[in-house]
């Protein structure tokens, strides 16, 4: 599973690169198939941000890889 993902997120990045941001997997849950991913450069606080992950990147990734069923942003928890 992990293998399809990182494959078809290299098929949605340069999407995201051509808006100046960029998206780099994280981890993937495979019992539940939830896939942890960090979403970087401007997509970070964009507004649109949100809609481009459920609506772009969990559609593609749910289409494309049998047993994703979600896929969540993770974020730096740097202080």
């Amino acid at each position: 599973m992990r293998d399809k993902i990182l494959a078809t997120i290299e098929v949605i990045r340069p999407a995201l690169q051509s808006d100046g941001g960029d998206i780099e997997f994280h981890s993937v849950d495979e019992e539940t198939g939830v896939v942890e991913v960090r979403l970087t450069g401007a997509c970070v606080g964009c507004p649109s941000s949100n809609q481009t992950l459920k609506v772009g990147v969990e559609r593609i990734l749910r289409d494309r890889v049998d047993g994703v069923t979600a896929v969540v942003n993770i974020t730096n928890n740097f202080a």
